[in-house]
This record gives structure tokens, sequence and C-alpha cells, in this order.
């Protein structure tokens, strides 16, 4: 049997198709036609011996090989984009400071820092995890050079926005989002302490539809709201960025509808260093991929 040698366009298709749900998206994402994404699939297929892909309902998932392609895939573009990195800024020096929402702490930082410090060993990153007002004020008085942060309303100077993220219903598998319907009881919720946007979000959308809703959990940090989520409290709202692995995305129709918040990456400075602008580009390509 002959060598098998991956094209990395192939899995990029496979992986971006993947990670938003739709390979019509994908090819959107990637600037392809749909029916190029459909041949990087047959192709990969054709390579693989078997199918990644099965019909389920009216989508699809993945099968047992295409799980497997997944997590190599994965590496392997990892991998390439952080050898392009490392290539093109052998020269970059200096410090970065960046602050990020708590929501991209988890998988964000290891990930993306973590590729950036060692394509570039001479730059030196301090990272900051704080809520969208400090990470605005801290800029805005030139504290940071780089935040991650929510979009609130609230603008600096030099920003840029990366995309959105959907706001979704948040609950563990134990909590008995039928048994709470029968009742009369109003809906427990787990929120971070106000002002927060989703706590908004969430509390607007529940006086909409006429639900009763009490805070039964606050907290200052993230781990303190999925912990609560977790032993069953209530339900909260959050996007899937962290979203820890034992709760589960309640469906679109349990509860009301939410609308999806725009993610923004807020710069001190209008033309900051190379090191800053580079670190910059890293994270809107993560963010947007």
């Amino acid at each position: 049997m002959g060598r098998v040698t991956f094209d990395l366009d192939d899995l990029r298709s496979y992986v971006t198709g993947i990670e938003l749900g739709s390979f019509a998206k994908a090819a959107e994402r990637l600037g392809r036609s749909t029916s190029a994404v459909s041949a990087h699939l047959k192709k990969l297929e054709q390579q693989v011996g078997s199918p990644i892909l099965r019909k389920s309902g009216r989508g699809m998932v993945m099968t047992e090989a295409g799980e497997t392609l997944l997590g190599y895939a994965r590496r392997l573009l990892e991998l390439n984009d952080e050898a392009a990195t490392a290539v093109r800024g052998l020269d970059l020096q200096g410090i970065v400071r960046l602050g990020l929402q708590e929501d991209f702490g988890e998988t964000f930082l290891p990930q993306v820092l973590g590729s950036f410090a060692r394509a570039h060993p001479r730059v030196r990153i301090e990272a900051r995890i704080a809520r969208n007002a400090e990470l605005i004020e801290w800029v805005l008085k030139g504290q940071l050079d780089l935040s991650l942060a929510w979009d609130g309303g609230i603008s600096t100077p030099f920003y840029q926005a990366l995309g959105q993220r959907q706001m979704h219903w948040i609950a563990s598998p134990h909590f008995e989002l039928a048994s709470w319907r029968q009742g009369d009881e109003p809906l427990p919720l787990v929120m971070f302490d106000a002002p927060c946007l989703m706590r908004s979000a969430a509390t607007q959308a529940l006086d909409r539809a006429g639900i009763a809703w009490r805070v039964v959990f606050t907290s200052r940090s993230l781990n303190g709201v999925w912990a609560a989520v977790s032993a069953g409290l209530g339900v909260t709202v959050r996007t899937d960025a962290g979203l820890p692995a034992g709760l589960s995305l309640l469906p679109p129709d349990a509860l009301p509808a939410l609308n999806p918040l725009a993610v923004v990456l807020h710069r001190a400075e209008e033309n900051p260093s190379a090191a800053i602008q580079r670190l910059a580009q890293i994270v809107a390509d993560r963010i947007n991929s």
C-alpha cells in the first residue's frame, strides 16, 4: 500500500466544516465554492479508505474514522500554521500585554499563546483575564496592548470586530427542564454578578416571553458559574467558548431565542509594534477559524 499524504487544504475544509457545523459555511469562510469543499471531502474519504461522514436526519455526522481524522487534522494544521508564523517573524521581539475574557482563557491561552511563544521566543507575553469593563478600561489607560472582549456597545479608538458567537442556554444533563415547565416555580438562573452582558440578555429574553425567573447563584468567576450549573442548581447563558465537557447546550426551542454576541479586539495604539500586530492577527485568525 502506498504512502498517503494528506493535503492541508483538504484537511482545513474538513475541520472548518465540522467546527462551523456546515460545509456550506466552511466554503464561505474559506473563500471556496461548495463544490470545491465537496471535492476535498471526497478526496479525503478516498485516501482514508472509508467514509468519514454519514447522514443523520437532515445533517451529517462524523464516522469513527472521521473522528480519528479530525484529531490528527487539527494537529497538522496547527503545526503548519505555527511553522508559517515562525519563519515569517524570526526577528520579532518585545513585550505584548494581552487581556481576554475568561471564556477564552482555558482553551485560547494554551493553544494560541503557546503556539505564538514557541514561534517567537524573543517576545514576552503578559496575559490577564478579566471582565469586559476592566479590559476596555485597561486598554484606554494604556495598561494593555490588546484586549479580546465581548461587544457591549462600548467602543475604543482602535478596535476590530472579529465576528460573532451565538449565545446559548446551558444546563447540566441532570437539570430537569421538563419538571420545571410542569411546576409553578420561576426558572432558576446561575449568572455572573451584575453588570453582565449575558445576564442581561437572559433576563430580557425571559421577560419578553413572560417567563418568571430568579437568580439562585451568582459568581465573579466563570469557574464558579460552571460549578453551580454542573451541580444542577439552574441554567445559565454563555457562548460555547470554553464550554466544559459535562454541560449541554439546551435545544433551540427549549427557552426563548438569544441573539449572537460580537467579539471585538481592542488595541491601545493605532500603529503598534510588529509583535503586537502579529499577535493581533493570530488572535483574529483563531477567533474566525
